[in-house]
């Protein structure tokens, strides 16, 4: 877990990227067509294949780099939606509410669509 350093007025703040990671998420699943944000190439298996995989791909990761972030997202995506212009509202969602909450610069959002949810069901297939 990273942290985010700045200096305040009366001291430091630091953020993790685990939060970042939360917000992020948070801003994707705002997006209408956006059903979930899924772990990786791990959605759609059962239990049992989920805990023999030790290398599990977070559903959101951040990395740090000269005070900028990299953000990447795995959304659901629902059946129908345009996926490029989601893709475009998702990116700016994500931008505008990590740098407003956070003061960090996000210098990219990419996506790695996960999965397809077929109509209003929220399970990926």
């Amino acid at each position: 877990m990273d942290m985010q350093n700045m200096d305040l007025m009366g001291g430091s703040l630091q953020i993790s990227t685990d939060v970042i990671a939360k917000i992020a998420r948070c801003a994707a699943l705002e997006i209408d067509g956006v059903a979930d944000v899924a772990c990786g190439k791990q959605q759609g298996k059962k239990a049992k294949e989920l805990l023999e995989i030790v290398n599990i791909q977070p559903p959101v990761t951040v990395e740090m780099r000269e005070g900028t972030a990299d953000i990447t997202l795995n959304p659901i995506v629902r059946f129908g939606a345009c996926v490029p212009v989601l893709a475009e509202k998702v990116q700016k969602n994500v931008k505008n509410a990590v740098q407003n909450m956070t003061r960090v610069t996000v210098s990219r959002v990419n996506l790695v669509v996960a999965g397809l949810a077929a109509g209003d069901a929220a399970a990926a297939e």
